[in-house]
């Protein structure tokens, strides 16, 4: 297992060869998002767009307390008395492209989530591409229950995608928990399992996936993000057809058929 750059708020480590684990890593606080925490997590996700070596992030959140209470609001309220509004605008758009950040990132996110992941935690799980979680798991859009509306950090972007915006709606409008059964029955994750087998899980499907072709993994990925806002079927047949294209291409100038990337 190979340590990577050495974090404050964060860590990071290859945990197997094309397999990278970052931990949000300030488990008395809940590993809530100080303005630490941002710098770190913006200078992260802006060195894995090149980072040609990993191939699948996992991302959980260090201790027993829970994946991520959300923004640091303690900190927060010391710090929001000497913003103006043009201050402030760059605070919270600084915090929301987190979360664009984690969808522009090639390799594919596993979040292993375990207790609370509620606000800006919540988005973190919601723009990881995969989700497993523990029994325990809580889920909450709790922007609204703070005095702000519940559209805030990319939620109502992928909500609505995830679990359709019927309920989509409820829990952006009450702030109210979605539990692990609720999020099982919704589509929202893909394994409940108990709490000490939740890293080895995200892992196995992360090894699962680290086992294909890494270009495929990266392309496939795209795809989906863009076929997501895709404007009809022609647009999103015309982004597969390239990329299989590229694939296939690819496969017949390297002549042996191994994963290599250009």
């Amino acid at each position: 297992m190979e340590k990577a750059k050495e974090f404050k708020t964060i860590e990071y480590e290859v945990r197997e060869k094309g397999i990278g684990l970052l931990s949000l890593n300030r488990p008395r606080k809940y590993n809530a998002v100080n303005q630490e925490m941002l710098m770190e997590l913006e200078a992260f996700w802006a060195e894995r767009l090149y980072d040609l070596e990993t191939h699948v992030l996992v991302l959980r959140g260090n201790g027993k307390r829970g994946f991520c209470a959300g923004l640091d609001m303690k900190e927060t309220m010391k710090l929001a008395p000497a913003m103006n509004a043009d201050a402030f605008y760059r605070f919270q758009a600084r915090l929301a492209r987190l979360n664009l950040a984690m969808r522009r990132a090639p390799q594919p996110i596993i979040a292993a989530v375990h207790g609370a992941a509620v606000g800006l935690g919540f988005s973190f799980a919601l723009a990881s591409d995969v989700r497993v979680v523990t029994p325990d798991v809580r889920f909450a859009a709790a922007y609204i229950n703070i005095g702000l509306g519940g559209a805030d950090m990319a939620c109502s972007y992928f909500l609505p995608r995830l679990i359709g915006a019927g309920r989509a709606y409820e829990f952006m409008l009450t702030g109210n928990y979605l539990s692990a059964e609720e999020s099982m029955q919704l589509g929202l994750v893909s394994r409940l399992v108990e709490e000490d087998r939740l890293l080895e899980t995200a892992m196995e499907l992360a090894r699962t996936m680290n086992s294909k072709n890494p270009m495929g993994l990266r392309l496939t990925k795209e795809a989906i993000n863009m076929n997501l806002d895709a404007g009809g079927l022609e647009q999103a047949l015309q982004m597969e057809d390239r990329n299989q294209t590229l694939l296939v291409l690819r496969g017949m100038v390297d002549g042996d058929g191994t994963s290599r990337y250009f």
